[in-house]
């Protein structure tokens, strides 16, 4: 064996046991394994997962923050403006260094996988695509990498965006972006979500899209979004992040729009936190809480997860980024405090995110890619409650990120 990870704690399961890892793969998970491997790695107890996701990520607008003008509204729009003044400049060795620093930070967080949004449209061009694929390229010992080509500024409304996306792709990006509420009409939404499926289908691509990240209960991009699916046999290949006019829809049309979200097998991300931050500001009192119908989603079978979004940027100042942290969140925002509704807030950044991304060797069994990372908690609840060091974060059977901390009270 390569390397054992010794007294580890699975989800699920009373008994510690031993993970042997072999060629980048998990060769055998059992208590007390005999004989000694090239590495061991002693989990004393802590819980042990495997690698986490970050599955929407606007990485080449992280850290903006240090530089930019202040966002005096916190609304969207501004955030949009702001952000456009550095597009226009961008430089994709520039980019690249700011996504690389915020990729380091997530790795060392448990982050095996990232799923990185590129602005891509007539302001910026491809200089954020490129800047992307050039960290997704200086990073690939470290975590697996998606590049969405993604139209910040629309399709329709921005004459030249798709044949920008189109050369996005050809460059390397791996998933098709979307912006489909942000056209200027239902109409104009509908043909943006009809260029994203037809270019996904010419390049046989999945599509991830911001969909309805709105206060308006009026914008009902999701509607279109559900039943194109259904049409084009895209079954479990479409995540549709925020969502957040569906907490504005009248109960008898949330229904319906999240049946036909669970029956298109659409993933929804729902990111509480920087929908706590930019939605619902014009509300007078009692404000919105601005996320999808988290609970009425779980509850019809739909595959949600959660990520980090934004890191230090025009839309949001904070962000480390974590996705114990996302997943913390979460668990406030949508009310899921329940023991059985902490393993859900878990699932969101482990295995519903594998299963949206569509990883099939994914988990802690005989088989599966070795990406684990040991947390220094013994419980979901506690890994949540404390978001504490990760010991160690393991890519690909090698040992990648190690975190040792020492507390020590003084005398007084």
């Amino acid at each position: 064996m390569n390397l054992v990870v010794r007294n580890a704690r699975l989800r699920g399961q009373d008994q510690l046991v031993d993970i042997g890892i072999d060629n980048g793969k998990i060769a055998a998970v059992g208590p007390k394994r005999a004989g000694k491997a090239q590495q061991e790695i002693d989990a004393a107890g802590s819980l042990v997962l495997p690698g986490l996701f970050n599955l929407h990520f606007h990485s080449d607008k992280c850290l903006l923050g240090e530089v930019m003008r202040p966002n005096q509204s916190g609304t969207l729009p501004e955030a949009i403006e702001i952000t456009n003044d550095f597009k226009r400049k961008y430089d994709p060795k520039e980019v690249a260094a700011r996504t690389l620093r915020a990729l380091e930070t997530g790795v060392k967080n448990g982050t095996t996988f990232f799923r990185l949004f590129a602005d891509v449209g007539t302001i910026g061009r491809l200089e954020g695509a490129r800047g992307l694929l050039l960290a997704r390229e200086q990073s690939q010992q470290y975590a697996r990498i998606q590049v969405v080509a993604f139209p910040q500024e629309g399709i329709v409304r921005d004459p030249g965006a798709a044949e920008l996306m189109e050369e996005a792709i050809k460059e390397g990006c791996d998933v098709v972006g979307g912006l489909p509420w942000y056209e200027y009409t239902d109409e104009e939404a509908r043909q943006h979500i009809d260029i994203c499926f037809d270019i996904a289908k010419r390049h046989d691509l999945d599509i991830h899209m911001l969909v309805d990240d709105t206060d308006d209960p009026n914008s009902r991009s999701l509607e279109y979004l559900a039943l194109k699916t259904m049409r084009e046999g895209f079954h479990g290949r479409v995540t549709a992040s925020h969502c957040g006019a569906m907490a504005g829809y009248n109960d008898v049309y949330a229904a319906k729009v999240i049946d036909m979200v669970a029956t298109a097998g659409i993933t929804i991300s729902v990111n509480a936190h920087i929908n706590l931050v930019c939605s619902a500001r014009l509300d007078r009192e009692p404000k919105r809480r601005g996320i999808a119908r988290v609970k009425e989603l779980l509850a019809r079978g739909v595959n949600v997860v959660t990520s980090q979004d934004d890191v230090n940027d025009p839309y949001y100042p904070f962000g480390k980024p974590d996705p114990l942290e996302c997943a913390l969140m979460m668990a406030h925002v949508a009310q899921l405090t329940l023991p059985h509704e902490l393993e859900q807030v878990m699932d969101m950044i482990t295995v519903n995110s594998a299963r949206a991304a569509r990883v099939s060797d994914y988990g802690i069994a005989p088989g599966c890619r070795a990406d684990l990372v040991v947390v220094d908690a013994p419980s979901v609840h506690e890994a949540l409650r404390l978001a504490p060091a990760r010991k160690h974060v393991i890519k690909d059977g090698r040992e990648v990120a190690r975190t040792t901390v020492t507390h020590q009270l003084l005398a007084l």
